[in-house]
């Protein structure tokens, strides 16, 4: 059986680890905080452009924007947005396991890399058979539109250039603070918006001319297609390592209320032994 010393020398250590998670925990709920006011903030016109956009594609040439352009290629191309510490529980290995399931379900005949945005995900690819065309990391200190106009010009260029065929983004949606949503969606081409069964398709009169719209509102609706999956992300891992350190401090308190008690147990087994060894010793004397 433990000795009562060792018994307290490891609450002790215990203490001080739930110590540490339960003031994880209160900086993750306040930058969730503010991550959730930037995502909420952030999703109308997300998806207000997307529709826009979408519905702008549907009426126009797929060779008016090279981004429009659709191709037979099989060079698939992923962004993966995982990242870049860990203690959050299940959020990094979720969408890095999402992303490789869809490869195998959409993408089996396609030769397939990755841009590797957050450390976990270039550590993991890293060690991987799937090429990283391009990585970033420290990106979710404090997520900046300038980030997502890094990773979209580069992985624009990717795309204009022929080097992929195909480019699409894997990253956690944020729902609550308990639950977060791996998504995988298509990035480019940008997909066009077909008319329901029965609709007839509206064109539109342009100010300036449709090319000049396009050359102009595509590129920014990648760009901020992948801001607002960093900012979903951001929102999603500081909720995910909020409830991680809730339960691991839940854990710890039990643990600390078990080894107490083994360790009051413990002493009170020392006393008794000592008392009836003390009897037993007048006993013999008398």
């Amino acid at each position: 059986m433990a000795k009562t010393q060792d018994l307290k020398r490891r609450i002790r250590s215990v203490r001080n680890t739930m110590q540490l998670t339960k003031a994880m925990k209160m900086v993750s709920a306040a930058k969730l905080r503010r991550a959730q006011e930037r995502i909420m903030s952030a999703r109308p016109y997300a998806h207000q452009t997307l529709s826009v956009l979408q519905s702008l594609a549907a009426r126009a040439e797929q060779d008016s924007h090279p981004l429009l352009q659709a191709r037979v290629g099989k060079k698939a191309h992923i962004i993966l947005v995982a990242g870049d510490k860990g203690l959050c529980g299940a959020f990094n290995s979720h969408i890095i396991r999402s992303a490789e399931e869809y490869a195998q379900q959409n993408l089996q005949d396609h030769e397939i890399s990755i841009t590797a945005v957050g450390k976990k995900s270039y550590q993991y690819f890293e060690r991987r058979t799937w090429e990283i065309k391009h990585h970033w990391v420290d990106f979710f200190r404090n997520v900046e539109f300038t980030h997502a106009e890094e990773i979209a010009t580069a992985v624009s260029e990717l795309f204009l250039s022929g080097e992929v065929d195909r480019v699409f983004i894997a990253y956690n949606e944020f729902k609550s603070a308990i639950q977060a949503k791996p998504i995988v969606q298509p990035l480019l081409p940008i997909q066009r918006l077909e008319p329901a069964e029965g609709d007839t398709a509206e064109d539109y009169i342009y100010e300036p001319s449709a090319d000049a719209l396009l050359k102009a509102l595509l590129p920014h609706y990648v760009r901020h297609l992948i801001f607002q999956a960093l900012l979903e992300s951001a929102g999603a891992e500081h909720a995910a390592r909020m409830t991680a350190m809730d339960s691991a401090t839940n854990n710890a308190s039990e643990l600390i209320e078990s080894l107490t008690l083994t360790m009051n147990r413990v002493r009170q087994a020392s006393i008794t032994t000592e008392i009836i060894e003390v009897v037993s010793g007048a006993e013999a004397l008398g």
